[in-house]
Order: structure tokens, then sequence, then C-alpha cells
């Protein structure tokens, strides 16, 4: 018997990516703090916030392994969140245009006594962007709820110049092949 799996996150991106290990899970909220501490890099803010959001939903399930991720966007150092407007998500974009934004994505799993984690890099290299570019964008898909304010599996794609990963599913927010890996330690069974 498989044990009970938990994905930390009501995102509807990774709970559809997480579907395709053809693995039973439930979803939960994790009550977590998401603010960046002072000088926190981004890639350390990532990782922090899988492991916190894994660790938050772990307690109220100990029997439980629980799946956390978070993805920081990283623009020369610079964390980059969810725009949430789409003023911001201008601002983002053309903050981006032309240059390469780095994605850290983490992910951790947290069950009885042990826990796993992994960290995956995606490297976008953004084309020039008009303000044109920019607005006809966010005018057919407003992803506000997206670091760095565009989908990459939608109309996206279409801003980018080159995607350089190891993980193409880390870009739209869970590393499944880290995750499949973190998942045989702890004991499923995957192909």
């Amino acid at each position: 018997m498989m044990p009970r799996l938990i994905l930390a996150s009501t995102s509807v991106y990774r709970r559809e990516l997480l579907a395709r290990l053809q693995l039973e899970f439930s979803t939960a909220r994790p009550d977590v703090d998401e603010q960046a501490r002072p000088d926190e890099r981004p890639e350390t803010l990532a990782s922090r916030l899988a492991a916190e959001k894994a660790a938050a939903v772990a307690a109220g399930a100990p029997d439980a392994w629980v799946i956390g991720s978070d993805q920081v966007a990283d623009l020369d150092g610079q964390s980059l969140g969810k725009p949430g407007t789409l003023e911001q998500a201008r601002a983002q974009l053309g903050a981006m245009a032309g240059r390469t934004v780095r994605f850290h994505t983490a992910v951790s799993l947290t069950g009885p006594q042990r826990s796993f984690h992994a960290l995956d890099l995606t490297e976008v290299q953004l084309r020039p962007l008009t303000p044109d570019d920019i607005a006809r964008y966010l005018a057919a898909e407003p992803a506000l709820d997206c670091a760095g304010s565009f989908k990459c599996e939608g109309l996206g794609i279409s801003l980018f110049d080159a995607i350089r990963t190891s993980d193409p599913t880390a870009l739209i927010g869970l590393p499944l092949i880290a995750l499949a890996r973190l998942l045989r330690q702890a004991g499923f069974v995957l192909p």
C-alpha cells in the first residue's frame, strides 16, 4: 500500500503537474509567510519556502508524505514575485525584456521522520519586447498569479528567445524529474 501523499499547495498548475505522475494525492493550503528575509537570496528563499510549506502541512498529517514547492524569479539577484496587478506585470515584463531571468524552483518532500529536497534552475532569455508587445500579451493572458508575469505553457512562450533547463516542468512550478527521484527515495513506486 502506498503511503498517503499531500500536495501542500492550492495551485492548479502544481496539481495538474503532480497528476502526471499518476499517484493518488490530496491537496492542502500551507499557512506560511512567504515574505523574503532581509538579504535572502532568491534560491535560498525558494528552498526555504518549499520546506516550510511541506513542514506546515506535515505537522497536521504526521503519517503522510507532503510535497512543498516554491518558485522565485531572479533578475540580477533581485527576487520577482507574482505581480498581482496589471501595472506590476507590465513593469516586470518591461524590466525583463531582452534579458535573462533565472527561475529557482524548489521542491521538498517531508514525511515520517525524513525529508528530501531539490532545487532546479531554469534560465529564460526573453526577447526584446515593446510596450505594445507587453500590452497585447497581458490582454490575452494576464498571468498575474505567475512569477515573472508569464505562462510558459501558454502564450507566454512567444515572449522567449530561449529556455535553458534540465526539467521543463520546473518553469511551470513543480520540477517533476526531481520530484520523481525524491518520491522513489521515499519508497514510492514509479516506473
